[in-house]
């Protein structure tokens, strides 16, 4: 699945975080390389690692890693290394 729209007409309950990690991707990789990554959700352009998760979601899975990022929904303005999911809505 890699299409948001997709996975609300095929299935019926999605859960938030799925979605939030299908749109993420589908946003990126139109114009980044786009990886799974071992520690976080996604590596960016072989470089920036990723963690997709909502407003309270903290830096655990990554705080060892360098040039990474919260990538949260339900989050108006980033801050520091948190930024908020919908602005990835503009580079498709």
């Amino acid at each position: 699945m890699n299409n948001t729209n997709l996975l609300y007409a095929y299935c019926e309950k999605s859960e938030l975080g799925t979605v939030r990690e299908i749109f993420f991707p589908n946003q990126v990789a139109a114009e980044y390389p786009l990886r799974i990554s071992r520690e976080g959700d996604f590596v960016v352009s072989k470089k920036y690692t990723v963690e997709v998760g909502g407003k309270g979601k903290g830096f655990r899975q990554i705080k060892n890693m360098p040039e990474s990022y919260v990538v949260a929904d339900d989050v108006t303005i980033g801050s520091n290394r948190k930024i908020p999911l919908w602005l990835f809505g503009f580079l498709y």
